[in-house]
């Protein structure tokens, strides 16, 4: 027994079953350290205590929990709390627990119908209960003493409408709810979210408590979703994330892991460095692929706008797409203010890029009115992919008065993007602190995403870009001389700051 119950209270409380039931129906610490005893195999960490706290402290207050490999939370949290949360006095009505899949639902009923049956203390405290299915496929647990009812289930099973007599669901639990290959793309991420906004969180009521317990697998996941919306002020609720060390390299479970050597026969355990990192760190480790990394990006608040004297002009980078049907590409136009040239350049990136299904002439009528409204200035560049039927549309754009150039692509998309890499990580290419979200999410997950347009419209940006600012240092230092001590041309603006004006 963990040495949080004092010897005689346990032996009291083995003994005289109102003195048990009055204590841990009161606390839900005393609770799983009595009942749970079994599972307490070593000291009881601070921040396993603080899990409990939180669960036991609110019978609606949102909890989050993302917690290492072995951490005990969902033996506590899925496992352990819903018998509390119906036994003790939040005294809940209908617990449903979701997983991923129907195998890992069946795996969490068959853990908690084990623990009743094999805990002769519990089953007599609690019980009786009995087990049921029904014709959507869940399986239950139902405690007619306590006029209440556990159901596990798995995200893809239907809950509309469902209830336990007259009680909705007041305690939802997700337990790992997404993998990494559920969290890939954009289009897997987005499924997960609408499915808690769209049907789980609609099937409880105003005093439903929502509990999410998992790990943190890609910056657009779900929990990092929900996180951002609780910083945001957008949702409510405790976000709590436990790694094995902390940032200062402290081990949170010190009774578990006493000294560095346990630590390291721990990791010794894992397969790979990724595993140890994302599962026991919390850290996000994006795949060995990964092309462009969320940490490179830099962003601006304000954009020092056309009128500053280190400014070239406005540049857009346009994908095109000839189709319009859904399953489709879209054309996309990627624009950015550049300034300065040399070491002083700076590329600015716009927000909002333009991201459409259009047929060719409303192609033609886009670029027209874009150029005219976005791009005014002579010294202003629109490059369009030459490619295949592409190559007519600058011919297109020309007879109707609008300048564009044809771009060769040089080799593949994720070369063209590689490309890029350089100039992001070190702070060339500026992104606008809002309004390029998915452009952004696409280039963090380029190869796994559904849609790559953003991030082609970018990289021929870019790269055209970055050409032309070789091609014109070239040109000019050959007409014009070298006339600095480093051997290039001197411009006013190559030597002007963007952000100090200086």
């Amino acid at each position: 027994m963990n040495k949080l119950i004092d010897t005689s209270l346990v032996n009291r409380m083995m003994k005289d079953r109102l003195v048990r039931t009055s204590i841990t129906k009161d606390s839900f610490l005393y609770f799983f350290h009595f009942y749970y005893a079994h599972y307490v195999k070593y000291e009881t960490a601070d921040f396993q205590k603080e899990i409990i706290h939180n669960l036991e402290k609110s019978t609606t207050e949102n909890l989050y929990v993302v917690a290492f490999r072995g951490s005990g939370k969902s033996t506590m949290v899925t496992t352990a709390y819903p018998i509390w949360a119906i036994l003790g006095k939040q005294q809940k009505k209908f617990c449903i627990i979701f997983c991923q899949t129907r195998a890992q639902a069946k795996q969490h009923m068959m853990n908690i119908r084990t623990e009743l049956e094999g805990n002769d203390v519990l089953k007599r405290d609690l019980g009786p209960f009995q087990e049921e299915s029904d014709e959507w496929g869940s399986h239950s647990l139902v405690f007619k003493k306590h006029g209440a009812r556990i159901t596990v289930a798995s995200s893809d099973q239907s809950i509309r409408g469902l209830r336990h007599n007259e009680h909705r669901p007041d305690l939802i639990i997700c337990d790992d709810v997404e993998d990494v290959q559920s969290t890939k793309t954009r289009e897997g991420r987005n499924k997960t979210y609408n499915w808690l906004r769209g049907e789980v969180i609609p099937s409880g009521d105003k005093n439903t408590r929502l509990i999410i317990v998992g790990n943190l697998l890609h910056e657009d996941s779900l929990l990092m979703r929900i996180k951002d919306e609780i910083a945001q002020g957008k949702a409510k609720g405790i976000f709590k994330e436990y790694p094995l060390l902390d940032k200062d390299g402290v081990c949170l479970w010190s009774g578990k892991y006493q000294n560095e050597k346990d630590i390291e026969d721990e990791k010794l355990k894992i397969s790979s460095e990724i595993s140890w990192q994302r599962e026991y760190l919390l850290r996000i480790i994006p795949s060995d692929d990964q092309v462009i990394y969320p940490e490179w990006f830099q962003y601006y608040d304000d954009l020092p706008g056309s009128s500053h004297k280190a400014y070239r002009g406005t540049y857009a980078g346009v994908d095109l797409a000839i189709s319009t049907k859904d399953s489709a590409d879209f054309t996309t136009i990627v624009s950015a203010h550049v300034y300065g040239r040399r070491e002083k350049l700076k590329i600015y990136i716009l927000p909002n890029p333009i991201c459409k299904k259009l047929n060719f002439p409303e192609q033609v009528d886009l670029m027209k009115n874009f150029k005219s409204t976005q791009m005014p200035r002579y010294q202003d560049k629109l490059f369009v992919e030459s490619v295949a039927y592409q190559e007519a549309l600058p011919q297109m754009l020309e007879l109707n008065g609008v300048k564009a150039e044809a771009v060769k692509p040089k080799g593949d998309k994720r070369t063209r993007l590689s490309l890029t890499s350089t100039s992001i990580k070190s702070g060339i290419i500026k992104f606008p602190r809002q309004g390029c979200e998915e452009l952004i999410q696409q280039l963090i997950g380029f190869g796994v995403e559904k849609h790559d347009d953003l991030a082609d419209a970018f990289s021929l940006l870019i790269n055209s870009t970055l050409d032309t600012h070789s091609n014109e240092s070239t040109w000019l230092i050959a007409f014009l001389g070298n006339d600095d001590e480093d051997g290039g041309t001197v411009y006013y603006s190559d030597y002007i700051d963007v952000e100090t004006g200086k």
